[in-house]
């Protein structure tokens, strides 16, 4: 059976002619290595960035008529040095956003220029896993045939 293997790229949205914002932001204030488009995309505009080593892309694109999308949407980048990454941002005058803790998952929220939300967040370890509702209105652990959950 064929299996997904990975997310190869994430793509967010950009208002037209705001492309050095969108360098600013993804390649100084973050970090990431812009690279090239293929040739065929190449007039659409699009600035792509190498997010990590295993090839993972982020694709910033333009949209005419950008509206905000649900706060709940974001991309998450998962750094090795939370401080770090949270220092270099304040210096480039970006606004952190505080969260909800996660057990080993110390995280927080930034705006891109265009207002797409995004997490950081260090992994140090698992986190506590809540118990899965399998839609029937009964947490996993009532549900299952064991009677010391």
């Amino acid at each position: 059976m064929a299996t997904i293997q990975r997310i190869q790229h994430v793509s967010v949205p950009m208002p037209p002619g705001r492309e050095a914002e969108a360098r600013q932001f993804y390649g100084s204030a973050l970090g990431l290595e812009e690279v090239a488009p293929p040739e065929e995309l190449s007039r659409l505009r699009l600035i792509w960035f190498r997010v990590g080593e295993a090839d993972a892309e982020l694709h910033c694109f333009t949209e005419e008529g950008l509206q905000p999308n649900t706060p709940a949407q974001h991309l998450c980048f998962q750094v090795d040095d939370l401080d770090a990454v949270r220092e270099r941002l304040i210096q480039h005058g970006v606004t952190i956003e505080p969260t909800i803790e996660i057990h080993h998952r110390p995280r927080f929220f930034i705006r891109d220029p265009f207002g797409n939300s995004i997490e950081i967040v260090q992994i140090l370890g698992r986190y506590r896993m809540a118990e899965i509702d399998g839609g029937h209105g009964e947490s996993a652990s009532t549900s299952r045939s064991d009677p010391n959950p």
